[in-house]
């Protein structure tokens, strides 16, 4: 028998249909479901790819170190494919992360290193950069490596295509931007007249891996210019619908799908017919340790909203 490297598991993620979710009749939404990937998260079709092409070119050698700035599914990827293929990771991340998140890594063998909150993603950068220069270590450089995008221009894009062949609209989270991208730039060519959605947090929100633009970070990678919308989700409205799509599709999405799933909806209520493509970018489990999770907050429970603004859901 040809065994297979754990990194081939990559990819290949359901598609369903949300039946019980759509607002209109004519209008279909599908989900592609990334969390079905080895460590429950789209990050693991970008690692792979990022890490194939610099071992390709030389920009990585065997057993070479590896360090990375994330706020979570990037880190805890690259922990993964790190331990499958012999190399040593260190991932940078900002204080206010999930728990989960730095234990997830460490269980994979990767060294965390910490920047404080206020420093966010940006410091988390610039300390990977610095870091990667002065030791000789390998720079993933999501935010800025082309092949973050490519990674879905030629995976996640032709596995929706395949599924469904007439997609109208596309919604994803914003993060990188590499999977609007990537995923938003095959589609046009398939189709010119489909739609782009990009879902980012309303500022000072920390909603799930989705960075907002006007917080002051722009990643290099992402173009303005093929986005046909952006919609703003407030941390506890992506928490709500999380808890909606386990409700009425018993699927266990994490909290930017639940973001992606209230943008996807107000999309739907625009149109009387047509097929609304959602990507969730990974599932629940991690997310557990919050009550939230089962019990949105209500509007009116301030502190509990300013406590979930507070965290980076990634």
């Amino acid at each position: 028998m040809h065994h297979l490297r754990l990194l081939h598991a990559i990819g290949d993620t359901p598609m369903i249909e949300l039946r019980n979710c759509s607002p209109q009749p004519g209008v279909r939404l599908f989900a592609k479901l990334e969390g079905w990937n080895p460590t429950g998260s789209v990050k693991d079709r970008i690692v792979r790819r990022m890490l194939e092409s610099a071992t390709a070119d030389g920009r990585l050698a065997p057993g070479g170190a590896v360090i990375e700035a994330s706020t979570g599914n990037t880190g805890i990827a690259l922990a993964m494919a790190g331990a499958a293929l012999n190399h040593p990771v260190r991932i940078v991340i900002p204080r206010n992360v999930f728990p989960e998140i730095p234990q997830a890594m460490a269980v994979y063998g990767a060294a965390v290193e910490w920047v404080p909150a206020e420093d966010g993603v940006r410091r988390a950068i610039e300390m990977a950069r610095a870091t990667a220069e002065r030791e000789g270590w390998f720079f993933l450089d999501q935010f800025c490596n082309q092949d973050n995008v490519r990674a879905h221009y030629e995976t996640t894009a032709p596995e929706i295509l395949a599924d469904v062949a007439n997609v109208d609209v596309f919604v994803a989270g914003l993060g990188t931007g590499g999977t609007a991208m990537g995923v938003g730039r095959r589609l046009k060519e398939a189709n010119p007249t489909t739609k782009v959605v990009a879902v980012e947090p309303h500022p000072g929100n920390q909603v799930q891996g989705l960075k907002s633009l006007t917080d002051g970070f722009v990643p290099p990678i992402l173009d303005l210019d093929l986005l046909d919308a952006k919609i703003l989700v407030r941390s506890q409205h992506a928490f709500r619908a999380a808890a909606l799509l386990m409700e009425r599709e018993s699927v266990f999405g994490g909290v930017s799908s639940g973001a992606v799933l209230h943008a996807g909806l107000k999309v739907a209520h625009q149109m009387n017919r047509g097929n609304i493509v959602l990507l969730f970018a990974d599932n629940g489990w991690k997310y557990l340790g919050t009550n939230l999770w089962t019990q949105p907050a209500s509007a009116g429970d301030d502190e509990a909203l300013d406590e979930l603004d507070e965290t980076i859901w990634w």
